[in-house]
């Protein structure tokens, strides 16, 4: 059993970290349930001493949780803009992390997370959690296996709505810098599947952001990018959350010379089109929805991160590979304001579009 504390107990907290932490109770005991709202935090202890008859302690400073001997790991899901200061004390505090997307809102910063993790030899994990679902655990083998042939280009739409009412519930949410716009926090999650099939280095990418129905907020509802990669392959990005009245669809679409693979539904969790040669159909084609944007996926994924505890082995999305999305999102906002494509390497910011003009 490893004895793990959570941070930040708002929304992915309640959905989702508890609900995985419950399902891997045999591999996790939640000592610690933190956060700066104490009403939060007792929330999150009352479900955890209803489902397993046991009542983490209740903390609000999150520094006191990390000076904890008795504390092997942290799940950290406060507001993005908090992920890179809480990872890097908690890390220096010899405590593994899994932490929520996007890892940090900076190239550095994410770097200055990998390499600590790397220097004190702890495990980082992103989460990612869409990587385990089903359909996408199917469409990476056929990649791997080289069905497709030349996988010529990919596209991640991303078509959601969110409302007023949804960023009055948190101040930080749409401000550069807790969090970015609907590219970084909703629509993180499929460019880093789209980036993950399609594979290899980035060489740059094209990228417009706009804010059609959003004047309340700094950042985006709206992003739209191409994504050159360094052996030819065309990544498509469309991502909003301005689609009227309510979330539309996500899709992720994989073409090759020889295989096509669109996977839809509510998160990512559905095949729609499934075209190998003698192969037209696919039994997740009929897969129910979950009950909730995020899916099922935070259950594998700390079971992975047990597992790469105990086996001390790389994580299934590790720093670096938690990194790769983020890094899309911050290209297409420095090409947003440059007005012009981003070439890899480069670093760059969240805070840098405060004073950039959006061309």
């Amino acid at each position: 059993m490893l004895r793990i504390a959570i941070i930040g107990c708002g929304r992915i907290a309640i959905k989702k970290h508890i609900e995985a932490l419950i399902q891997n109770s045999d591999k996790f005991e939640t000592v610690v349930v933190c956060d700066i709202n104490e009403d939060k935090a007792n929330k999150c202890a009352n479900i955890f001493e209803k489902k397993l008859n046991k009542r983490p302690e209740v903390e609000i400073d999150y520094k006191k949780v990390l000076s904890r001997e008795d504390i092997d790991a942290v799940a950290i899901a406060t507001e993005s803009g908090k992920h890179y200061e809480i990872t890097i004390e908690a890390l220096s505090s010899n405590k593994h992390v899994l932490v929520e997307k996007p890892m940090a809102l900076s190239t550095k910063h994410a770097d200055e997370m990998i390499e600590l993790a790397r220097k004190k030899n702890l495990k980082l994990e992103v989460c990612f959690q869409n990587r385990f679902n089903p359909p996408i655990q199917e469409l990476r083998k056929k990649i791997e296996e080289g069905a497709f042939g030349k996988i010529n280009y990919g596209v991640a739409t991303i078509r959601w709505n969110r409302n007023k009412e949804y960023y009055r519930q948190a101040s930080w949410r749409g401000t550069w810098e807790e969090d970015g716009g609907a590219l970084m926090n909703q629509c993180t999650h499929n460019i880093d599947l789209l980036q993950w099939m399609l594979g290899g280095e980035i060489k740059e990418v094209y990228g417009v952001i706009r804010n059609f129905n959003h004047p309340y907020i700094e950042a985006e509802d709206f992003g739209g990018a191409i994504i050159k990669f360094n052996d030819g392959k065309i990544g498509i990005i469309e991502g909003t959350t301005s689609i009227y009245p309510r979330n539309l669809h996500e899709k992720l679409g994989i073409f090759g010379e020889r295989g096509t693979v669109i996977i839809g539904g509510l998160a990512v969790n559905k095949i729609e089109e499934w075209r190998f040669e003698g192969e037209e159909e696919h039994p997740f084609m009929n897969l129910p929805d979950p009950d909730t944007v995020y899916g099922f996926g935070h259950v594998p994924l700390y079971k992975d991160f047990y597992e790469s505890i105990v086996n001390d082995r790389k994580p299934y999305i590790s720093g670096e590979e938690g990194k790769k999305a983020m890094e899309i999102v911050l290209a297409i906002y420095k090409s947003a304001i440059e007005g012009k494509p981003v070439k890899f390497p480069f670093e760059f910011s969240t805070l840098d579009m405060r004073n950039g003009v959006i061309k």
